[in-house]
């Protein structure tokens, strides 16, 4: 697990402190960790977080993006917590090196995950 390498209580963090940090499913139970994230390069803000599901409820070692929208900081577990089922990660639409590029793509993926798009004007008011 990453360990911040800034003060445990600000509220800005490394991407280097944030990759490897595990994510915990419904009952505190440990489902993956992040791998990477992808950021906008023009408004600086973390869009997707891919995730490393290592075996997570049967499923084999995968990486999935998965909006950042859908992962919540835990303070009380030192992880990022989400409401992601394994039939969620099953039924993901299909990601390709062109999904980045392609605004169907993502509005499906975030529909599919329940979370606003992060194009969204109303999000940032």
């Amino acid at each position: 697990m990453a360990s911040a390498t800034a003060h445990p209580d600000h509220r800005l963090i490394s991407s280097e402190d944030v990759e490897g940090t595990e994510v915990y499913g419904i009952g505190d139970d440990k489902v993956g960790e992040i791998d990477h994230l992808i950021i906008d390069k023009l408004s600086g803000r973390v869009i997707y977080a891919v995730m490393s599901f290592g075996g997570f409820l049967g499923l084999g070692h995968s990486h999935y993006p998965v909006p950042w929208a859908a992962l919540k900081y835990d303070t009380s577990l030192s992880g990022f917590r989400t409401g992601i089922t394994e039939q969620q990660l099953r039924d993901a639409p299909e990601f390709s090196d062109d999904s980045w590029t392609d605004r169907n793509w993502e509005t499906v993926t975030h529909r599919h995950y329940g979370v606003t798009p992060y194009w969204d004007a109303s999000m940032h008011r």
